[in-house]
């Protein structure tokens, strides 16, 4: 079997659960190494345990994506464990929902942090590593490309009442994206992203009468979709259901692939044909 991501190395961030383990999962039975990151060290352990009993090579780097020291971390354990970096997935993320005119700072501030500052904090760090990497490249005759998978969501692309913190934060995630694909190019790196639509995760579960709640870092975070809202938007999705998690992880592989090796600066749009826009 053909495995097209064989011999490279991917940090995938918010891989414990939902669409950052489907990602981890179908990047590592593609042939990549995958460092698993998550919150929390439990859920992380759990999917490179299922990647290594698979026969593919995984390891944990845990704790949150918002820590100033994150991204150096991250990157120094690729390049210590794996030898390398070549693909990075910005996955991490939840939603902390609100009217503007009842949201906190700390309510705003959150999801630019986790979505938006922590993305650019990783990247920054890896910048040396795509350096040098591209210039070993260049000294041996090879042409690589390495790839970066930023994820927004239509939210950001189209906004969502209640949800001015997330779409602030996704919108800049597009343009961290086109910025850094005109930086990049010229190491070979590939900068793209995904916005997903309606997946199906348990931040997208229909509510019930007592929601279920996060703890994310000492916060309480209530989640899930209320029933109507939920049957609202599937009725505006053209293909009439939500994503699966493994469909959502199709569209990052695509942009990890090959196949993506001339594609630069894109937004694709992984949600059924709905945009919200």
């Amino acid at each position: 079997m053909n495995k097209s991501l064989q011999g490279k190395v991917a940090l995938v961030t918010g891989a414990g659960r939902g669409i950052g383990r489907a990602v981890a999962l179908r990047l590592a039975g593609e042939g990549a190494q995958v460092v698993v990151n998550d919150l929390d060290a439990a859920p992380a352990e759990a999917v490179v345990a299922e990647i290594t009993a698979a026969g593919g090579s995984a390891s944990v780097c845990a704790g949150s994506v918002s820590d100033a020291q994150f991204g150096s971390r991250a990157v120094q354990q690729c390049l210590g464990t794996y030898g390398a970096l070549d693909i990075i997935v910005n996955n991490a993320g939840y939603t902390w929902d609100g009217a503007l005119h009842r949201m906190s700072d700390e309510q705003w501030l959150a999801m630019l942090d986790v979505h938006l500052t922590a993305p650019f904090r990783i990247l920054r760090a890896a910048h040396a590593a795509f350096k040098q990497q591209r210039q070993d490249d260049e000294a041996h005759g090879r042409r690589v490309h390495r790839k970066v998978v930023n994820i927004s969501s239509v939210v950001g692309l189209g906004g969502n009442a209640g949800q001015a913190n997330y779409a602030t934060a996704k919108a800049g995630v597009v343009g961290l994206t086109k910025a850094l694909s005109k930086e990049w190019g010229r190491l070979l790196v590939n900068v793209n992203c995904v916005a997903f639509g309606q997946i199906e995760t348990r931040l997208t579960q229909p509510r019930g009468d007592e929601p279920q709640q996060l703890d994310i870092e000492g916060r309480r975070i209530s989640v899930g979709v209320g029933r109507d809202t939920l049957e609202t938007i599937q009725r505006q999705i053209p293909l009439g259901r939500s994503g699966t998690v493994e469909e959502a992880a199709g569209a990052v592989c695509l942009l990890c692939s090959a196949d993506s090796d001339y594609i630069s600066g894109q937004v694709l749009v992984c949600g059924g044909g709905l945009t919200l826009a």
